[in-house]
Parts: C-alpha cells; structure tokens; sequence
C-alpha cells in the first residue's frame, strides 16, 4: 500500500476541517492569485488557473472568493505578493520530502520549514536532492462506489490515462499532466465522481517505513500541511495498510 497515495486521501478527507479552520480556502486563493499573476486572469486562456478554481469549487469555495482572488493576482486590487519557493528535505527512515510553498516573507517560511522538519525527526537538504526522485504526473483517485474497474479503465484510458492502480476502496488514475484535464473531462461525461483530482508530484521509488518512524512521518506531513505558507507537501513513503490505519488513527 503506498503510503503516499494514502496520506491525498487522509489529507482529503481532513479538508472540511481545514476550510473551517480556514486554512484550505487560504491556501486556494493564494494559489489562485499567483496563478492569474503568471498566466493571466482568463480561466479559458490559463490552465494553472483553470484547475486552482475547479479545485476551489470542488470545496465549495464561494466565487466571490475566487473573483476577488483573480483581480488580486491581475493587479486589479491591493494584495500581498507571493512567491513560489520549492523546499527539498529528509523524513524520518530516509524518507524523501519536497515542499511546495507560496510565501510573502521567504525567511519566515524556511525557518518554519525546518523547524518542523527537525522536531519530526527530518532535516532540510540542499536544492535538487530529492526533485529527481519524483515526475510531475495528473492524480484522479475514484471511490469504487462511483465505478467498476471495467468502466474506469474503459473512459480513463480512453481519454490518456496511462495507468488505473487498485487500493483497496479506491482506484488511483494516473496519467501525464498535459493528459489531466481529458481525463476529468471524460470522467464528467460519464458521471464518473472522484475524491480527489490534481496535478501531482509522485515518487519514482519508495522507501518502506513501520512502527515509530511511520508514526514520524505522517505527524510532519500533517504539521507541514498546516503551515499556512505550504500549499502542497509530496514524499516517498511506503507504509503497510494495516500500519498506516494504526498510526493514523484509521
């Protein structure tokens, strides 16, 4: 059971809470504004910003939220201005970890970075020495109640998908990046509803991890989710099911 592939579902699972919190909403807005900075505020013409307001609606954002968030990154009202700054590091067991982050204040974010790297048993590393270990690919993960495998295989594949894996109560749709947007399209067509969908950074390789160290390093992606500088936090952990529902508390 891959661990990782496991903590996008615990994570979104977690996400009515974090929009009560606030957290998620400030996450997707953020990612909104620089998005429309970069590529323009035309959803048509931008597809960076094309998936940061499906997601947005996907968690019930309001779309005032994502109308103001737009005209922040266009210029067209007062805002902070946020950077992208990639972070690359260790976990517990060997673990790799790259952090994505949009942030106002670089210093700031590395020091809360590390900080919680270090008390999870990780450490920060130099530029570069865990990006190899990882492709940027699209991830649909479907609830087997919305599809049989014949089904999935039969839309997802047709539309570019390059691989369909079964995880127990859900199946993972992977496919190139550029193939992401067919591949939700035609699983709209079909009515085909899927808990999680995102452009996805996924590990070549994975390290097996059980026990403490398990228990490690699902508490730093949880403290490094919620740091209000990460926007998205991919790692290379391997964990048995039965393991990762103990540590995670199911």
């Amino acid at each position: 059971m891959s661990g990782h592939s496991k903590w996008k579902t615990i994570k979104h699972k977690k996400g009515a809470a974090d929009a009560k919190r606030g957290k998620l909403f400030t996450k997707l807005i953020k990612e909104i504004a620089v998005a429309a900075r970069i590529g323009g505020g035309m959803v048509e013409n931008n597809p960076r910003l094309r998936a940061a307001v499906q997601t947005a609606r996907d968690n019930s954002m309001p779309m005032s939220n994502v109308e103001r968030a737009i005209k922040r990154g266009t210029g067209q009202i007062e805002g902070a201005s946020y950077e992208e700054v990639t972070y690359e590091g260790y976990g517990p067991g060997g673990a790799a970890i790259l952090i994505e982050s949009l942030t106002d204040n670089k210093n700031r974010t590395v020091a809360d970075v590390r900080s919680i790297l270090t008390k999870c048993g990780g450490s920060m590393g130099a530029l570069g020495c865990v990006a190899w270990m990882f492709e940027q690919k699209g991830l649909i993960i479907v609830n087997k109640k919305e599809a049989s495998e014949e089904k999935l295989m039969e839309v997802a594949l047709e539309a570019g998908a390059e691989d369909i894996v079964d995880e127990k109560d859900t199946f993972e749709v992977k496919m190139n990046a550029h193939d992401f947007e067919k591949v939700q399209e035609a699983l709209k067509t079909h009515n085909i509803k899927w808990e999680l969908a995102e452009i996805s950074m996924l590990p070549k390789n994975e390290v097996k991890l059980s026990g403490k160290e398990a228990e490690q390093i699902l508490k730093l992606m949880e403290n490094l989710e919620d740091c209000d500088d990460v926007q998205k936090v991919y790692s290379n952990f391997d964990i048995d099911e039965s393991e990762l529902e103990r540590v995670s508390g199911g």
